[in-house]
């Protein structure tokens, strides 16, 4: 899906690590909510509160999944899900731009 209609969208953006990670975040009809964001080379650690599917749309990173020892490399067009109330850690080789989906 390359766009999406009849949503609302935030208009403060979300913040994270000095401004090298930003999103806005996009609510549908049914309430479920989405980010678009942007990330910049760097070394990142999330937690989650709902479970989460990262789509990566461009870029590329290594993300070490909660219960994983190895790192798991990503590319535009692939995407991870991650469980809820866990933690999870990226690497970010060049500039990702995504799409995050929370899921209930």
């Amino acid at each position: 899906m390359s766009e999406f209609a009849n949503v609302t969208v935030v208009r403060e953006s979300n913040i994270y690590f000095d401004g090298k990670v930003t999103s806005r975040t996009v609510i549908f009809p049914d309430g479920s909510k989405k980010t678009l964001g942007i990330m910049l080379p760097g070394d990142y650690e999330f937690a989650t509160s709902d479970r989460e599917i990262m789509e990566i749309l461009a870029g590329s990173l290594d993300v070490l999944l909660p219960g994983e020892s190895s790192w798991q490399s990503i590319a535009g067009g692939q995407s991870f899900e991650i469980p809820a109330q866990a933690k999870f850690q990226l690497k970010i080789k060049d500039v990702v731009d995504y799409c995050c989906s929370y899921l209930r």
